[in-house]
């Protein structure tokens, strides 16, 4: 090699380790030259690896279930060391930390059509889909700023020692509460109810969008006086059902499956009707560790071994559909992903969520309140 192509290459490798696209590691083996480092330690590289990844969900549970599924793998395969935050993403936490000038996080698990906003408030940084395999997940499950991790569903609950197996079959039975009398219990964050309230109503499946807001709101009013809560933790919802206050439930289907087996199938529930929605991972602008070693990590998480992984800790379903080779016809029974129990649900509106939520949701909430 000539002085002036080995010149070249080792500043083509600066320019990467500066842009965090290389680690401190990676450069001295690509390199095989200690006589580098002075010159790459003299030009401004802060090296992908001296930070850890900060990866942020919103814990409890979910934080030994991202070691196991994801992250101990990536820091083994890669030596780029993470660490998980349970802070919980939410919007407004996620633009105070780019608002701060001084983020800490890098990698955000968040709702899909948050992840839409944000980036189209460049708070998120478009995803590297030369790094990023998006083909691993189904068109609707990615967009320019976030691609789906996993996917939840929002199903019908209820206790089978009040209505025997006959139980609510959609969400006009729901809404019945002559026929189905009780208490009920909703989500307070609005996402799937406002589309059980339209279907209760008569609204077709494929006529939803875009929501007619007040329309849906008048029809939770109907319901409000068997409404024993509206809550707003995975938590609550099981504690509600398994204590017997509340008799119908629109609940996380990860709380159904958990309800089911520590009621010792008192609980029933299904996919029936139920909402799909998805949780994407999304990239802070300017994120501290660098964009390669969080794009690395986004890929690695859309893995099937991993998604997996978290399907047997949580019961979330997998965005790539490659994992559904690794389960069991059990497995796939209780997976919302899976091909026979996607065709049961209807999907959540990213795009609609995307343009409406913040005004909608501050409606909901207000009408809750009186």
């Amino acid at each position: 090699m000539s002085q002036h192509h080995q010149r070249d290459c080792i500043e083509i490798l600066i320019e990467k380790a500066r842009g965090g696209q290389v680690s401190r590691r990676t450069f001295l083996q690509a390199m095989g030259l200690l006589a580098a480092v002075p010159l790459a330690l003299r030009s401004g590289i802060s090296w992908a690896a001296d930070k850890p990844l900060v990866v942020v969900n919103w814990g409890g549970d979910a934080l030994n279930a991202f070691r196991s599924a994801w992250t101990d793998s990536f820091t083994k395969s890669t030596g780029i060391p993470v660490r998980i935050d349970g802070a919980g993403p939410t919007e407004g936490a996620i633009r105070s930390q780019l608002a701060s000038g001084r983020p800490s996080w890098d990698v955000v698990d968040v709702d899909s059509y948050s992840a839409m906003t944000l980036g189209r408030d460049k708070v998120l940084q478009p995803l590297d889909y030369s790094v990023v395999q998006r083909d691993l997940v189904a068109p609707s499950l990615s967009h320019e700023h976030g691609i789906a991790g996993y996917l939840f569903s929002y199903v019908i609950a209820w206790d089978s020692q009040k209505f025997g197996d006959n139980g609510p079959k959609d969400w006009a039975d729901f809404w019945n509460v002559e026929k189905f009398p009780g208490k009920r219990t909703l989500y307070k964050w609005m996402n799937g109810m406002l589309e059980a309230a339209l279907l209760a109503d008569g609204v077709a499946a494929d006529q939803l969008y875009p929501l007619d807001v007040p329309r849906a709101l008048r029809k939770i009013d109907e319901l409000k006086p068997h409404v024993l809560s509206f809550w707003g933790s995975g938590a609550e919802s099981q504690q509600l059902m398994i204590e017997g206050e509340a008799s119908m439930g629109a609940i996380w289907h990860t709380r159904a499956t958990l309800l089911h087996e520590d009621s010792g199938g008192r609980i029933k529930w299904g996919f029936d009707h139920a909402f799909l929605n998805a949780s994407s991972w999304g990239v802070l602008k300017d994120n501290p560790a660098g964009t390669a070693p969080a794009m690395q990590f986004i890929q690695h998480a859309l893995q099937p071994a991993g998604q997996l992984k978290l399907f047997e800790a949580l019961g979330n379903g997998p965005s790539n559909a490659a994992t559904q080779q690794l389960m069991s016809a059990e497995q796939r029974e209780i997976n919302c992903a899976s091909e026979a129990n996607m065709k049961k649900q209807i999907f959540l509106d990213t795009q609609w969520y995307a343009d409406h939520y913040s005004s909608t949701l501050e409606q909901y909430l207000t009408h809750l309140s009186k």
